[in-house]
Parts: structure tokens; sequence; C-alpha cells
């Protein structure tokens, strides 16, 4: 080791003083693009990994205003609004089980988890029902609370099959992220069999903004950062479903709950 360091300094002085600056100059250069270079490669490695695993399950993006998947308590049993009268219900009533759902009309990951939904009260009837609320993510997704909306006038004119039959359609034929234009909203309505006059003056009137307002905000304390964000509720279970878990997933986690 002393030898091969002795020869290089050796080398290194009988370099021109010009010669020896412009070594230095590029050695130093070469050293900062390979750290530079290792750094973006961190952060590109990092990041995708980040990218796939936030939209395995779920919805969006890491953003402070309008965070993505939605992430469990750590305690595994959030605090939620128990189901009163006021919900809107899907299955038996008196079931079990119940699996509350915070959705976005809008939200691709939602739309997903609709047909899933769907699955799992055809395969546990009697034994789970389906309590949907509001949650639209706004920065991402501006019609979704006038759809939600929507929504409300249909129960509102039919109750909660009405409710149900709007919403069911809504999701069958939204291409989500936005797509779903204003004027397709009547059309749901005929298709459903409501009076779209009476649909129209509920939607213009904006009478269930606070109704969905209230509904974000009480997601947001029971935890949801993004959508959907479900809890099933089983005795004094409250256990959160986080994202569009897939069918396999979501009857794993509830056939332990069903004796």
């Amino acid at each position: 080791m002393q030898e091969n360091t002795h020869k290089e300094k050796s080398a290194l002085d009988n370099l021109k003083p010009r010669a020896a600056f412009k070594v230095g100059l590029l050695s130093g250069l070469a050293v900062m693009f390979v750290i530079g270079f290792l750094i973006l490669a961190g952060v590109l490695i990092n990041g995708g990994d980040e990218k796939i695993s936030k939209n395995d399950n779920g919805a969006v993006v890491n953003q402070p205003t309008n965070p993505g998947v939605a992430q469990p308590p750590a305690n595994n049993n959030v605090v939620v609004q128990p189901v009163t009268k006021d919900d809107w219900v899907k299955g038996d009533k008196n079931a079990k089980i119940s699996i509350v759902e915070y959705s976005d009309t809008e939200c691709p990951f939602c739309k997903r988890f609709h047909a899933t939904m769907q699955q799992v009260l055809a395969d546990y009837e009697g034994d789970v029902n389906w309590v949907y609320r509001h949650f639209p993510l706004t920065s991402l997704h501006s019609k979704a609370i006038r759809e939600a909306e929507a929504t409300e006038c249909a129960g509102e004119q039919k109750g909660n099959d009405g409710f149900w039959a709007y919403i069911d359609r809504m999701f069958e034929i939204t291409p989500a992220n936005n797509g779903l234009q204003d004027s397709q909203l009547p059309e749901i309505a005929q298709y459903v069999g409501l009076d779209v006059g009476k649909f129209q003056e509920c939607l213009d009137s904006g009478k269930y903004k606070d109704k969905i307002q209230d509904q974000i905000a009480e997601a947001q304390k029971t935890g949801a950062r993004g959508t959907p964000y479900s809890v099933i509720i089983s005795g004094d279970q409250n256990i959160p479903i986080p994202g569009a878990l897939p069918y396999e997933q979501v009857k794993a986690m509830l056939d332990p709950l069903i004796k």
C-alpha cells in the first residue's frame, strides 16, 4: 500500500501546476457526478416502489391535502358512527355484520370496490349489510360532490331502494376521474324511474351539501385518508378495510366473524 501511494504522489508531483489543477478539477467533478447519480437512482427506486404499493389496493396519490390509500389506525379498532335509520343500507338491516363504506363516485378504485361489495352481499346474504356514506375527494374529483347530492335526491324521492338503484347505475356507467357528464345525472334518474323534474329541482337546490360535508368530516375523524375507506362493524369490533381490497381478501376478513 505504501509503495502504491508513493508512486501516485510522485506522478502528481511531476505534473506542471496547470496540468495538476486540471486533473484535480476533473477528479472532483467525476466524484460529484457519481454521488449525484447514486442519489437520483435512490429517489427513483423508492418513488417507483411507493407508487406501486399505493395503487395495489386503492386510491389516488400521497398528497398533503388528499392523501391516497386509506391507512387503518394502529389499534385496528377504529371509532365509527353507528348505523342509524338515516343511513342508506343495502341488504338485511338486521344482519350481524355491517360494512360502512366512505366513497367517492368519481374514484376508479371505488368503482372497483363497488362491484366487490355487490359480490359480498350476494355471497353473505342475511349475514352482512352495506352502509354507504359520502367522502368525495374534491381536490381530485370536482364533480363528486354534485354526484353525491344526486344520489341523495334519488333517495329523497324513492327511499332506500331509489338511492341504491341510482348509485349502482352511476358506478356502472361512470368512466371515473371526473368522466361522468353532468347531463347524465337526470338521464340516470330517468333510467331508475324517478320523476326527472323533481329530481333536477332537488339537485339544483343544493339542499344536501351540508349532509355531505358532515359525512366528509366524519370520514376523516374515523381515519379515512383516501377512498374507498370501509369499516367492518361486528359486535364491539370495528375493523378497517384499507382501500379497494379484492373480494378474496374481504372474504378472509369476514369469515372468522361469521359463526
